[in-house]
């Protein structure tokens, strides 16, 4: 592209100097030739003038002061009746087959002298080419400057397009930071304009799907270990038949909750569904995550137990409350100690549902930063916390670290419709 630039605007360059150059070549050779012919034509009449002056002081004619004035010129006088006089300083006959070439001028006096100048076309010429060298420079420095001034606006448009092909190389590589760069072009600032936009969205599309990968693993383990857990059971108990018929409910329910929590995920990381609250009793929920928790507790010899009132009903989705319920309970399980507890409060316009352990607590610097993405005080992923904070503000909840040693945390949900903006702070 910079080549055809840079060709185009040589030859429109070169036309346009010959469009004008020629002309104005022909132009200053007749301006030159008319202003040296009327200059001797000048010189022709002064002479005259001289001559009549020298007969009618001296009664003749000085030629060799004539010779000495004008020592360039071929001059002949003639007065009337009288032959020729030749004088000047340049001594030629102008008719002879090798005489050089010349122009000439003539004059008449008042007394009827015929005054005729010859002058070589030596100057002439020279005052020509020096004309038309001058022509022929400002041609060159024209043509030069095009092709400068070319070579920077091609310059200038070509480098933001490899700029540009470079930018999206790196969005085709992955490479999703935006560049940022801007060239003073609108055509092109416009496509940077896009492409730092399409970079964006790229951006927030990766990190959707990354996060969905990453939460899908987090929040799916839980429920595998559960079903894992009542497999064993009913391969351990295969000989009693009501045990394995309560186990395996116990599975296909579990089994059941995976595919709710994989449509969940699905529809957040597509943000193709918004969670819609219903009325939910808290203590089903709560019940089934005692039942999936209380053998994992019991394995490790340690308790979990539910307090507090009963009966209380929130505005919450059931898959959200249970996911939400089982990342503050693993949390309690992999970095707390001794009896986990949930408790259950209700506040008027919110229910809050506490849980906490009887570990060491949380250090005070990390109680700042606990809820960040793969922000952890131990061996975990760093994203319970961090989704379950997500998923509750989703739907107008909240979670909260209310206290570090013991380690609690409560989830805030609305107790109805028009509780969902009143919540507000721990109470």
């Amino acid at each position: 592209m910079r080549r055809r630039m840079l060709f185009s605007t040589l030859v429109v360059t070169v036309i346009a100097v010959m469009l004008l150059g020629l002309p104005l070549g022909a132009l200053t050779y007749k301006s030159v030739y008319t202003e040296n012919v009327n200059e001797l034509q000048r010189e022709t009449e002064i002479i005259g003038t001289e001559v009549e002056a020298q007969i009618e002081r001296d009664g003749r004619i000085d030629t060799e002061d004539l010779a000495r004035e004008y020592p360039r010129r071929h001059i002949e006088i003639t007065r009337p009746d009288e032959p020729p006089i030749v004088t000047g300083g340049w001594q030629v006959d102008p008719d002879a087959p090798d005489a050089p070439p010349t122009i000439v001028a003539s004059a008449t006096t008042d007394t009827g002298i015929d005054i005729q100048t010859w002058r070589a076309t030596e100057q002439l010429q020279e005052s020509i080419v020096n004309a038309w060298l001058g022509i022929a420079s400002l041609s060159l420095l024209a043509i030069a400057v095009a092709v400068g001034l070319a070579m920077l606006q091609a310059r200038r448009l070509t480098l933001p397009l490899v700029d540009l092909a470079a930018t999206a190389e790196r969005l085709g590589s992955g490479v999703t930071t935006p560049w940022g760069h801007r060239y003073g072009i609108p055509e092109a600032d416009r496509v940077a304009e896009v492409l730092d936009r399409s970079a964006e969205r790229i951006a927030g599309l990766i990190a959707t799907e990354r996060h969905f990968a990453t939460d899908a693993s987090h929040q799916l383990r839980t429920p595998l270990t559960a079903l894992t857990m009542r497999l064993e059971e009913i391969i351990a108990e295969a000989r009693n038949p009501e045990v394995v018929r309560e186990e395996g409910e116990a599975a296909l329910a579990q089994a059941e909750r995976l595919v709710e929590t994989v449509e969940s995920l699905l529809g957040r990381a597509r943000k193709s569904q918004n969670p819609e609250v219903e009325p939910v009793h808290i203590d089903d929920v709560l019940q089934q995550c005692v039942d999936e928790w209380s053998p994992v507790f019991q394995q490790e010899g340690r308790a979990l137990e539910v307090t507090g009132s009963g009966g209380l009903t929130a505005m919450t989705v059931p898959t959200d409350l249970s996911q939400m319920l089982a990342t503050l309970l693993e949390n309690a399980y992999k970095h707390g100690d001794g009896r986990v507890t949930v408790r259950r409060v209700d506040t008027g316009q919110s229910v809050r549902i506490e849980v906490s352990d009887e570990g060491d607590g949380i250090p005070e610097h990390m109680a700042g930063r606990i809820f960040e993405r793969e922000v952890t005080g131990g061996n975990g992923t760093g994203l319970g916390l961090a989704l379950a904070r997500h998923i509750a503000e989703s739907e107008g909840a909240r979670v909260e670290l209310i206290q570090t040693d013991p380690t609690t945390f409560a989830l805030f949900l609305p107790s109805s419709a028009g509780g969902l903006s009143k919540i507000t702070g721990p109470v």
